[in-house]
């Protein structure tokens, strides 16, 4: 979608009669349904003027092609500007500019991302030169124009009320590579821009060439299905085992070869292999030429799976195949082959933390030909979460989709301890109707600690002695704000005093890849930051928010220590439904592990229940 698109003539000229922001608002009006907001207003006329000034004093002809604010297909991000024309060689480009209003910046020991004055503070974003060379990549990818080399894209950033510092932090060696072939220029170097365009658009010719990068067929490119095969080679974490290789299949025949729309539903429990499952269709339907994309509502476990798939490489272009569950509200119906969804059990519902929409099920069935949805019913852990196997099959039919559904019972996580999982459903009392029939101890730990700090010793030695471990707790303990210093897990919040226990949360720096990051051993991570990973270990901190009645022989949640305000939303008068969250947040905090969990409660009465159950 292109809101705005001219030739360098006309963009001058409306530029000059002040009419380029309402030309874009009315745009915005007319095709995304909103209004723009006065910052967005003051942001655009002043960029546009900017460039403006830099492309009439760039020697390039005026038949050179303008687009702003172009919408880059399946995704929700926006090209600022971009100029296309031809070289001195007859070549056809076009070169993207990323625009930023920034006066400074901080470097950062992340590769890509720096921090600067965004949304009313201090925060951590991407390196302007990372975000355009992303969105080169991303229409080289997946623009067959662009592909087949008739096109050739560039990219470069432009701040231009910032003053260059020396040394420069956005100059700092961790960012060389990305700049060196994107680069970042800044206030004073409008000289430098104005070659930059000159070298390859200045002789013109730019609106046919608008008009192929507008028609260009979206499918994956074959240079993006070899890139993402290779990262599956040799790459254990993958490798299909009885029978999820059948659910592969399965789901990957009827994304090939049915026509008519489609909603295929895989259910498990945790450790049946969902994952694994998903992550092979990606790979599998891109080999296959088809149009697909991996999502996935949890932002940690996105991240996660982006890095073990790309090991060392670089996760630049993997990236745009990943989704969020909320970006596909105003996508075309069957815009895309395939749309895979693993942890559908956390799809959300209209009112959801910056959600538009109504249904999340239903935006990515009506944009799919075919929809995957890996679920677990018992994996629903806030109110928001409508994810369940009953309302896919209701929007399926809805929308007149067959559906087809896969049953995953084998147990690939706990060491094959299916009685495990049963006796935790059992003892967790969410499933009557669980059999425990006992495990092997040998193959899989279970104990209790009666010292919190003793816990934290033995998952500590399993993680120095190369296991995956973490510990893990239930949101019985606030989380401090970065406003009060808590950016990088300064303060530690989770306390039990009569312990003398104290650990931070996971940290907001490290982000959604806690469970993967070496300093993540020393933070308690969450149900947001584990749900879908898998570890070796776990160490599980059972607060005060889930108790055990011994007279009335159930659970219940104590309101007050239940600190997640978005988990008991609207359940105030509903202590079942709220008791049933805190359970699945319990049950799936206690199964993340292949070898062995171990626990600590606070509440006693819930020890003497667990306990109880294992003799």
């Amino acid at each position: 979608m292109i809101l705005y698109k001219n030739s360098l003539k006309d963009f001058k000229l409306d530029v000059d009669k002040n009419q380029i922001t309402d030309l874009v608002e009315n745009c915005f009006k007319e095709k995304l349904g909103r209004h723009i907001s006065p910052n967005e207003k003051r942001s655009i006329s002043n960029s546009m003027s900017f460039m403006e000034r830099i492309v009439r004093h760039a020697d390039i002809s005026d038949t050179c092609g303008v687009m702003l604010e172009y919408m880059i297909p399946l995704t929700s991000n926006r090209i600022d500007f971009l100029v296309s024309g031809e070289d001195e060689d007859g070549n056809k480009n076009f070169v993207i500019v990323e625009l930023k209003q920034w006066e400074s910046a901080e470097s950062t020991d992340k590769d890509g991302v720096v921090k600067t004055f965004v949304g009313g503070g201090i925060r951590e974003t991407t390196h302007p030169s990372y975000q355009a060379n992303s969105y080169r990549l991303f229409l080289k990818d997946y623009n067959e124009n662009i592909d087949s080399g008739l096109l050739s894209p560039y990219a470069c950033a432009y701040l231009h009320n910032y003053k260059e510092q020396y040394p420069e932090p956005l100059r700092a060696d961790i960012y060389k590579l990305i700049v060196d072939e994107t680069p970042v220029y800044f206030k004073d170097d409008y000289e430098k821009l104005q070659k930059f365009l000159y070298k390859y658009v200045r002789f013109g010719k730019g609106e046919e060439i608008l008009y192929q990068i507008e028609k260009g067929k979206i499918r994956p490119s074959k240079k993006l299905i070899n890139y993402v095969e290779k990262m599956y080679r040799g790459n254990q974490e993958f490798i299909l085992l009885d029978e999820q290789k059948v659910a592969y299949e399965t789901a990957r025949f009827v994304a090939k070869n049915i026509r008519e729309k489609s909603v295929v539903i895989i259910k498990g429990g945790p450790g049946t292999g969902k994952s694994v499952i998903s992550i092979n269709l990606l790979g599998g339907l891109l080999k296959d030429n088809l149009n697909v994309n991996f999502v996935a509502p949890n932002a940690s476990f996105r991240d996660v799976m982006i890095r073990r798939l790309a090991r060392n490489e670089n996760m630049t272009r993997l990236k745009n195949l990943f989704k969020g569950s909320a970006g596909f509200l105003d996508a075309y119906n069957n815009f895309f082959d395939v749309l895979i969804v693993d942890e559908a059990h956390r799809l959300k519902k209209e009112g959801a933390y910056q959600y538009r929409g109504k249904n999340q099920i239903e935006d990515i069935v009506k944009a799919s030909k075919t929809s995957i949805f890996f679920i677990d019913d018992n994996q629903v852990v806030r109110p928001h979460d409508i994810g369940s196997v009953n309302e896919i099959k209701r929007i399926a039919e809805i929308n007149n989709a067959k559906i087809y559904e896969i049953q995953l019972s084998a147990q690939f996580r706990c060491a094959g301890a299916e009685g495990y999982l049963n006796w935790l459903d059992n003892t967790l009392q969410i499933r009557e109707t669980a059999n425990f029939d006992g495990w092997d101890k040998k193959d899989f730990e279970f104990k209790i600690f009666e010292n919190p700090n003793d816990l934290r010793k033995a998952i500590t030695e399993k993680s120095n002695m190369g296991f995956d471990a973490r510990i893990l707790a239930g949101y019985s303990w606030k989380w401090s704000s970065i406003k009060e210093g808590n950016r990088n897990g300064e303060i530690e919040d989770v306390e039990i005093p009569e312990f003398n226990f104290k650990m931070p949360w996971n940290s907001r720096y490290s982000g959604t890849t806690w469970a993967i990051d070496s300093s993540g051993i020393n933070q308690i991570g969450c149900i947001h930051t584990s749900q879908g990973l898998d570890f070796d270990y776990i160490g599980v901190i059972v607060g005060k928010d889930l108790r055990f009645d011994k007279d009335k022989f159930e659970y219940y949640v104590d309101w007050n220590s239940y600190k997640d305000v978005s988990g008991k939303k609207g359940l105030k008068d509903k202590p079942k439904e709220l008791t049933k969250l805190v359970k699945n947040i319990y049950k799936v905090l206690m199964s993340r592990a292949h070898k062995g969990v171990y626990v600590y409660f606070v509440d006693k009465e819930t020890e003497k229940f667990f306990k109880s159950r294992l003799s």
